[in-house]
């Protein structure tokens, strides 16, 4: 399957009317929504292999990774989508503000990897419906909202993903626990007596030890547009099931660029590593208890891959706010903001007074 290039757009025309073929969640293949006809995408693991970080973070020598894209920038959250030859506008899947701002062309590094959407959209509307009947004290216009089904946005959101090799030194001490029985004076019936009890004493111990700790594919958010707390709480993601780029995945769905720099996400990376090799010295030192003094860690065949996870997204706006919704599109756990009523919690809380003083009144 060829797509047609077209100033560096991709678009799938379908082999028998010619219109625009989409992406079929949860199966290989491309679908025209006018005819029905249907065309495999043939899933391959070529592409997954990690660059190099020191040739990402030189831009200079990153040049064969690179790729030109048209971008539209939203005014509000800052959210980059990538534009398509026919995308000029549109809302903003992350914040629901019109999105009118051509940001132009800039040379990017592409994405090696993609993990298709498992979900279809209807399934995604299910499981957020589902999560909005949880919701307590939610405005009823929220619920209308899923009422209404409302369309969501597909959305491939990118992150990066870094491998590393470590080998870490560190010093310390191990706490040993042990009692000792000691007698001290309680008041028993009124009267004071001597009553022995165990009490927990450490006995510590200098250490120093070894780890090491091969990280393979830890995801870093490569966009600010989605809150960390959202970027987060849709792990864990199945990235086993990562497949070779291909645009055609993108057929029918938002792909939005990485604002956050490789450089940044790398840091946070070893700053989310560092806490892992800690738990490691800790678990190597044993004992009840253990401080840890100094670690040196030693980082070793790094890379990384610019990777596209699929989100369901629904932005809406309530009281001059915007809020959202976000649906794994792969596991389908759902995150969202929530607006809460205040006519709603000022009601329960006036039946619940009401009950209260009806209990006092036929109690006394």
């Amino acid at each position: 399957m060829t797509p047609v290039t077209d100033g560096g757009d991709h678009r799938f025309p379908c082999a028998q009317c010619g219109a625009s073929l989409r992406f079929r969640p949860g199966q290989q293949r491309l679908v025209c929504d006018w005819c029905g006809h249907e065309q495999d995408i043939a899933p391959t693991r070529a592409g997954l292999t990690e660059i190099p970080l020191a040739q990402g973070l030189d831009l200079d020598a990153a040049a064969p990774v690179l790729d030109a894209v048209r971008e539209l920038a939203c005014p509000q959250c800052g959210a980059r989508v990538m534009a398509d030859a026919t995308h000029h506008a549109s809302a903003c899947p992350f914040c629901a503000t019109p999105v009118v701002s051509d940001a132009g062309v800039s040379r990017r590094i592409a994405p090696q990897a993609v993990l298709p959407f498992a979900l279809t959209e209807d399934q995604a509307r299910a499981a957020m419906k589902a999560w909005l009947g949880g919701l307590w004290f939610a405005p009823s216009r929220l619920a209308a909202y899923a009422r209404k089904d409302r369309r969501l946005t597909g959305v491939y959101s990118p992150f990066w993903t870094f491998d590393a090799d470590t080998v870490t030194t560190y010093r310390g001490q191990r706490g040993d626990a042990y009692y000792v029985t000691v007698t001290v004076t309680q008041t028993v019936n009124g009267r004071p007596q001597p009553v022995s009890r165990q009490e927990r004493r450490i006995r510590w111990t200098p250490v120093t030890g070894r780890v090491a700790r091969q990280f393979d594919d830890l995801p870093v958010a490569a966009s600010t547009a989605l809150p960390q707390r959202f970027a987060d709480g849709m792990q864990p993601w199945d990235l086993d099931a990562l497949t070779g780029f291909d645009p055609g995945f993108l057929s029918g769905f938002e792909a939005e660029l990485y604002t956050i720099p490789l450089a940044d996400a790398h840091q946070v990376a070893r700053d989310r590593m560092a806490r892992v090799i800690r738990q490691d010295v800790q678990r190597d030192i044993g004992g009840a208890e253990q401080r840890i003094a100094h670690v040196d860690s030693r980082h070793a065949n790094e890379g990384f891959k610019h990777v596209l996870l699929p989100l369901w997204m629904a932005a809406y706006r309530y009281n001059g706010h915007s809020y959202r919704m976000v649906v794994n599109g792969r596991t389908g756990k759902v995150m969202g903001d929530r607006p809460w009523s205040v006519w709603k919690i000022s009601a329960a809380v006036a039946a619940a007074l009401v009950a209260l003083a009806a209990i006092l009144y036929l109690t006394q």
